[in-house]
């Protein structure tokens, strides 16, 4: 196995140290001459891995103990599978449970209508992915936009080829209050980005689904949006922010209960209440 911490030059601690005081030669460190952001970031990694099967974590992501015997065997099982997943939990930044990602079969096997499924909203998070290194040689890397490429990516392998599953829980994604607080969705170009994402996944589609694919993605992206929205008036009380939000949301859908959403947000904003 190769382990091999990839840095983007971090300047908030010494990353290397830290890699040879904790791995004591088993793991790798490389630092990138300059920062280049998270896609070619990942793009280094995916280029520097050497084995069959790469497995790409954000720095503060974490896997089970069982996590890669687990992945190992579902591979061996489906030796036509691109990639594999495994159902994961959200944490915070403490490593407290959030919530727990949807079970998507009760046994492990190749998902079914996967591509269909995983087109109208990202069902998969980095942390519980592992693909073949044969799959990103062939399909490329991470391209485009920097929040929601993972989704793209995601898409395009199900496009090619057959993903294996486990419902078992053996990873953890953690979300940052403080992402929050970015330009990104402060202004609302985390959106932008999805709607891109969305244009970008409708080439993958058969034609007699794209619309009804395009639409359910909507729905759901326009309510997520009316979430986040609530989540920068919590967090930072940003109202410009929250505004952003809602606007972007009713551009891609409109409903009565979003509507009903975005009203209690507004009620927030304008007496003050957090």
């Amino acid at each position: 196995m190769q382990i091999e911490v990839v840095d983007d030059t971090s300047t908030d601690a010494d990353v290397e140290a830290m890699v040879m005081r904790i791995g004591k030669g088993r793991i790798k460190y490389f630092r990138q001459p300059e920062n280049v952001g998270s896609l070619r970031n990942f793009e280094t990694c995916i280029n520097r891995s050497k084995g069959e099967l790469v497995h790409l974590l954000h720095g503060d992501d974490r896997v089970y103990p069982e996590f890669y015997e687990k992945m190992g065997h579902l591979f061996s099982r489906f030796p036509e599978a691109g990639a594999a997943l495994c159902r994961f939990r959200y944490v915070n930044e403490a490593g407290r449970r959030l919530y727990e990602q949807t079970m998507q079969m009760q046994e492990e096997g190749i998902l079914e209508n996967w591509l269909l499924r995983v087109a109208v909203r990202n069902l998969s998070q980095y942390v519980a992915t592992v693909v073949r290194r044969e799959v990103y040689e062939k399909l490329g890397g991470f391209y485009g936009v920097t929040y929601g490429e993972d989704w793209e990516m995601w898409v395009r392998i199900a496009k090619h080829y057959p993903v294996a599953y486990t419902p078992e829980f053996l990873a953890e994604y953690r979300k940052h209050a403080s992402s929050i607080s970015s330009t990104k969705f402060l202004t609302g170009q985390n959106t932008k980005d999805m709607l891109q994402v969305m244009e970008v996944i409708q080439g993958y589609l058969p034609i007699a689904y794209r619309k009804s694919v395009l639409n359910k993605s909507k729905k759901f992206y326009a309510h997520y949006g009316v979430g986040v929205a609530d989540l920068v008036w919590h967090s930072v009380q940003n109202k410009e922010g929250a505004k952003a939000q809602i606007r972007h949301a009713l551009q891609m859908h409109l409903d009565f209960k979003l509507l009903w959403k975005i009203a209690k947000v507004r009620l927030k904003m304008k007496f003050n209440i957090l």
